[in-house]
C-alpha cells in the first residue's frame, strides 16, 4: 500500500468538500478541512492501482470545482491542487512511491497543470520549502506549461517520508510573537510557521522526524514560551503511524491531540 497526502486549496465549500469527498473513493481514509487556512487535507490509502485511480478522480474534480482566483487563505499555495505528496508506508516500497510520484506528475503535466517534482530527484533531493520559494523563479515546472494556469496555478508533486502535520493553537498571542516561537522551534526534522487564524495564532509544525522533533517537547516548550493557559489545542492534520503513540505518555495524548482512532492502522482496520 501507498499513502497520498493531498493539499487542496478549499476549506469552507461544504457542497465541493463532500463532491471532492465521493470523488477520492474508497482510497479516502481522512480529510481535515480548515476555513481560516482555506485548506482540505485529504489522506488517501489503498493498494497501487486503486489509489492511482482516486487521485486521479480527486485531482480532476479539484480542477473542475475550485478556482485559485477566488482563493483567500492564510497558508502559503501554488495552485488548488497544491501538494501531492506519495508516501511509502514501509521502506520497501520507497521506490514505487517515486514512481507513482512521477506517473501522476505526467499525467497532471498533459493536462496542462505545471508541475514541479520533490523529494529524491537525479539531481538530488529537493525539499518542498525550496520549491515554494524558487516555484517559476530558479525553478521551471518537470511537467505542463511554462508559467502558472491563473485558475489552477500550479502544483507540487512529490514523494517523501511519513510527515506529522501538527498544529499548536494559541489565544492572546500576537502574531509577532508566535512567529517569533515557530522560528525559534526550527531545527533539522522540525519545519515552522507561525500564522493567524481567526481570532487565534497557531504554530503550525511539520514534524519530518519525530525522533528529533516530539510532539511532546515542542508542545512543552510553547506552553513554557507563552503560558499554558494560552494554548487552545492542539491538532493533528491527517493521520499518523501508531508507533508515534508509542513515543508519548497515554495520558498526553488527547492533550496533544493523538488518538489511536487518529492512526493509520487504525483507519485501515
Amino acid at each position: 500500500m501507498l499513502e497520498c497526502v493531498i493539499n487542496i486549496s478549499e476549506g469552507r465549500d461544504s457542497e465541493v468538500l463532500r463532491a471532492l469527498d465521493v470523488a477520492a473513493g474508497e482510497s479516502l481514509r481522512d480529510r481535515h478541512s480548515d476555513p481560516h487556512h482555506h485548506r482540505s487535507v485529504f489522506t488517501l490509502i489503498h493498494h497501487v492501482d486503486e489509489l492511482r485511480r482516486d487521485v486521479h478522480a480527486l485531482a480532476l474534480a479539484t480542477l473542475e470545482l475550485v478556482d485559485l482566483t477566488r482563493h483567500h487563505g492564510v497558508h502559503p499555495r501554488l495552485g488548488v491542487l497544491d501538494v501531492v505528496p506519495f508516501v511509502a508506508l514501509e521502506p520497501s516500497q520507497a521506490p514505487r512511491a517515486i514512481e507513482e510520484r512521477d506517473r501522476v506528475a505526467r499525467w497532471l503535466g498533459e493536462r496542462g497543470v505545471p508541475v514541479f517534482l520533490y523529494g529524491p530527484l537525479a539531481s538530488g533531493q529537493r525539499e518542498l520549502p525550496t520549491l515554494r520559494r524558487e516555484a517559476f523563479r530558479s525553478l521551471a515546472p518537470e511537467w505542463g506549461p511554462p508559467s502558472p494556469n491563473p485558475r489552477w496555478g500550479s502544483s507540487a508533486v512529490g514523494a517523501r517520508d511519513v510527515l506529522l502535520a501538527w498544529n499548536i493553537w494559541l489565544r492572546d498571542v500576537s502574531l509577532s510573537d508566535t512567529r517569533s516561537v515557530a522560528r525559534d522551534l526550527r531545527r533539522p526534522g522540525l519545519r515552522t510557521l507561525g500564522l493567524a487564524v481567526g481570532e487565534f495564532t497557531q504554530v503550525s509544525c511539520n514534524i519530518v522526524d519525530w525522533t528529533m522533533a516530539s510532539p511532546l517537547e515542542v508542545y512543552d516548550t510553547v506552553a513554557q514560551r507563552v503560558g499554558l493557559s494560552r494554548i487552545e489545542r492542539a491538532e493533528l492534520v491527517g493521520l499518523a503511524p501508531r508507533a508515534v503513540l508509542h513515543t508519548l505518555p497515554e495520558e498526553r495524548w488527547e492533550q496533544l491531540g493523538f488518538s489511536e482512532s487518529t492512526t493509520i492502522e487504525g483507519r485501515l482496520a
